[in-house]
């Protein structure tokens, strides 16, 4: 089941709160904190809930919110890949714990991370173990989608139900994400929502080829999983 909160103020950036039999976590924090905040408030979403932050990679648009997070006086566990830069992980520090991550490391019950990939924007991506199959939450697949998603189902081995996230597909040929299609059929993947820096036209061919299993996202998207 899907719904949009209306309302919303939105920018670019990334941001995702996943929560989980009584577990709540926020996957990466967008760019700006004070729309974060704003929008958690609208939703009705106490930043003391948050138990966990990961971060998927280092740019601004995806971890800029984290500061005004950890303001507010909330410690949750923050979960960064390890090539993230120094300074930035020493100021979380000062504020919270930190944890650089290893591949396939349990972040709470029925979630775990990828690990670190790529090399010129190394990035992690979040993986949900659901009853319907894997959840794989992208930030902005800088690695490349399709190694994102392989590498969940080579640390998991559970059906792929579902990809969303960032797909950064916005400058790829038609040729490119078309064999990526070819490929997520491969792969098993069951549903979709592409969002942030996927690419309207990529949007489109995900769409098209999903049909009703392509699932519309953006600022406000709520989205429950049925057990």
């Amino acid at each position: 089941m899907s719904l949009t909160t209306p309302s919303l103020e939105t920018t670019w950036g990334f941001s995702a709160l996943v929560e989980r039999q009584g577990q709540t976590l926020l996957f990466d924090t967008g760019g700006d904190g004070s729309i974060l905040l704003k929008n958690m408030a609208a939703l009705g979403v106490d930043p003391g809930r948050i138990q966990s932050v990961v971060l998927s990679h280092i740019h601004g648009d995806h971890v800029g919110g984290l500061e005004a997070l950890l303001d507010t006086g909330v410690q949750p566990m923050v979960y960064v890949p390890p090539s993230f830069p120094e300074d930035f992980k020493n100021l979380v520090r000062q504020k919270t714990t930190l944890i650089e991550v290893e591949p396939g490391q349990w972040i709470m019950e029925g979630m775990l991370n990828t690990g670190e990939m790529g090399t010129s924007i190394p990035e992690q991506a979040l993986i949900l173990r659901t009853m319907k199959g894997m959840v794989v939450l992208m930030g902005c697949a800088h690695p490349g989608i399709v190694r994102l998603v392989d590498l969940a189902i080579q640390l998991v081995g559970d059906p792929v139900y579902l990809v969303m996230g960032g797909f950064h597909l916005g400058d790829a040929s038609n040729n490119r994400i078309t064999s990526i299609l070819e490929e997520f059929r491969r792969m098993g993947v069951q549903k979709v929502a592409p969002s942030h820096c996927t690419g309207d036209k990529a949007i489109g061919m995900f769409r098209e080829e999903y049909g009703d299993d392509f699932i519309e996202s953006g600022a406000g998207f709520v989205l429950v999983i049925e057990p």
